[in-house]
């Protein structure tokens, strides 16, 4: 069964980073992305990157300040979050698809794997 795993969850304060890593049980994504859901909130896109070519594009309210990045060999994808925020609170997840190639998909809608969350709690 295929599965995505994210791990590097936790609390911190604002200001703060954390690195968040996915991983995938075999290598057959073409796009990954990050998502998160706040209580309350629908889900909303992050940050996503392609496989083959590692274009990145990022939603608004992280850009500058957040990272994603894969490593090709480990078949890891890894969310970088520095300047952290208590809107930045929610549970993060990973998506990813082997039938998206050559652009950054946004909607969730466009991903058929997902992992189970990690839990980013940022304190004032």
């Amino acid at each position: 069964q295929v599965q995505l795993v994210e791990s590097g969850g936790g609390l911190v304060q604002a200001g703060g980073s954390l690195r968040l890593t996915c991983s995938a049980s075999v290598r057959i994504f073409s796009s990954y992305a990050w998502f998160r859901q706040a209580p309350g909130k629908e889900r909303e896109f992050v940050a996503g990157i392609t496989w083959n070519d590692g274009a990145t594009y990022y939603a608004d309210s992280v850009k500058g300040r957040f990272t994603i990045s894969r490593d090709m060999i480990k078949a890891m994808v890894y969310l970088q979050m520095n300047s952290l925020k208590p809107e930045d609170t929610a549970l993060y997840y990973c998506a990813a698809d082997r039938s998206i190639v050559n652009y950054v998909a946004t909607g969730s809608q466009d991903f058929s794997t997902w992992g189970q969350g990690t839990q980013v709690t940022v304190s004032s």
